[in-house]
């Protein structure tokens, strides 16, 4: 939107949620609350974002990214000053601002676009966003005259008993000519009992000078702040659910949306199935026609087409088509499976490059290897990876036969097409096409048990 800011206040501490970590960096659907705070700005069509932060969120500038602009607000001195603060950092092109909490994680970019169209088509000099609520414990109150006009603007700590009672709350979200702002903001004192500059208190400055006011109401559901740990279990629910829904919109089966989570920005092709108790985070993109869970959580993950995980985890790793995985299978960072690898039950896999068609049946590990096309690691084998210092890498050649039960103690190379010998510890090199066995001859002793017993 032309002529737009935003200013999103990220400055406060949350002493609610009872933390070391700042409120605004708190997750919610795998993302810092500020951050879909921005994305929602974003959605709007706002290009131009400042960021006001406090002494303990001065690295919020590393998490979120170099996309917006960062302001410190060095004293806890309310909301106005921190707006007061923001000012400075907008371009000259600026002529609307829009005031937005770091911690409303569930507000949309249509509701923002919505204010400032309102706002615009009403010429007021300032719109804002409420909310009816069946309890407004905790937030200030919209006053009304008698004709229902906006008038101002009561904090909690400030308001009557009779005040207290009115349920139509501020969600802190506004849209102010600069102008106005700029104007308004200068008036400001600190005379109240909390001793800050209220922004709030703007609104009735404005309605003082007879400018126009006007407001939007929002459902709560996506005005509400996150103040405490059960505020954020209600924005986790109410996120998850719109990515489930997102989801199912473009063509994914979601067995049980109630009972599966899926971040922000996850993507999932058409055609997959996704089961219960399945969990997709981070960075996740998973291609067409896959089946995914039950009990699956998948990590930061690059999965490919036709592709089928249960009961198992993958993180930072990439699959590709028609891989199979699971049931009780853990893949760690660094692994990559090329096209129709299968990784069986109890299989775990740690900076693997398995080639094409390979197989990991069943109860082996297998770290730091480069695996060749074709193979089979028959059950119970190990890399042996780690000599107590560093780790060493294992390479196994194209259709290679890995018996039963080996140790490969690395490096060690077992060529293209060898062979080794159920139960053997290979410390050498194997060449193409040989047979590697180590262990000791079976000794058998006939009436051993009747010897024993007499």
């Amino acid at each position: 939107m032309e002529g737009v800011c935003a200013v999103i206040l990220a400055a406060g501490k949350g002493k609610r949620m009872k933390s070391d970590v700042p409120k605004v960096l708190h997750k919610v659907a795998g993302a810092p609350l500020v951050s879909h705070v921005i994305d929602a700005a974003r959605e709007a069509g706002i290009r131009e974002i400042v960021v006001v932060v406090g002494e303990k969120t001065e690295n919020l500038q590393e998490i979120l990214g170099d996309g917006c602009r960062y302001v410190l607000q060095e004293r806890p001195l309310g909301t106005g000053d921190a707006v007061r603060r923001a000012l400075p950092a907008l371009t000259e092109g600026a002529r609307e601002v829009v005031i937005l909490c770091g911690d409303t994680p569930l507000l949309r970019g249509a509701t923002i676009r919505k204010l400032v169209e309102e706002r615009r088509a009403a010429s007021a000099a300032v719109a804002v966003l409420t909310s009816i609520v069946d309890d407004p414990s905790g937030y200030g109150r919209i006053l009304r005259d008698e004709k229902g006009m906006v008038v101002g603007i009561i904090e909690e700590s400030d308001a009557t008993p009779e005040q207290r009672l009115i349920r139509e709350i501020n969600t802190g979200t506004y849209v102010f000519l600069k102008e106005a702002l700029e104007a308004t903001l200068a008036r400001l004192r600190p005379e109240n009992q909390q001793g800050e500059y209220y922004l709030t208190d703007c609104i009735g400055f404005l309605k003082e000078a007879q400018e126009r006011i006007c407001a939007v109401s929002a459902p709560v559901e996506e005005t509400a702040g996150v103040n405490t740990r059960k505020d954020l279990v209600f924005a986790e629910k109410i996120l998850r659910e719109r990515q489930c829904q997102r989801l199912l919109d473009s063509g994914v089966t979601i067995i049980d949306p109630g009972n599966t989570y899926i971040d922000k920005g996850v993507e999932v092709g058409r055609d997959t199935v996704i089961y219960p108790f399945t969990i997709l985070e981070g960075k996740t993109k998973v291609g067409e026609g896959c089946v995914l869970g039950p009990g699956t959580r998948l990590i930061d993950c690059t999965i490919g087409n036709q592709v089928t995980i249960q009961y198992s985890v993958v993180v930072g790793s990439s699959l590709g088509d028609c891989c199979q995985v699971g049931p009780f299978s853990y893949i760690r960072p660094g692994t990559v499976l090329a096209e129709g690898v299968k990784v069986g039950d109890f299989v775990e896999l740690k900076k693997a490059v398995i080639g094409a068609g390979s197989k990991v049946p069943h109860l082996s590990y297998v770290g730091d290897a480069v695996v060749g096309e074709g193979v089979n690691i028959g059950a119970g084998t190990i890399t042996c990876n780690y000599d107590g210092v560093s780790k060493h890498e294992t390479r196994i050649g194209n259709r290679a036969f890995i018996g039963s039960n080996t140790n490969l103690v690395a490096p060690v190379t077992i060529g293209e097409g060898a062979v080794t010998g159920a139960g053997s510890t290979i410390t050498k090199d194997v060449p193409p096409g040989a047979l590697a066995v180590e262990r000791a001859r079976q000794v058998v002793v006939p009436n051993w048990r009747k010897k024993k017993e007499k």
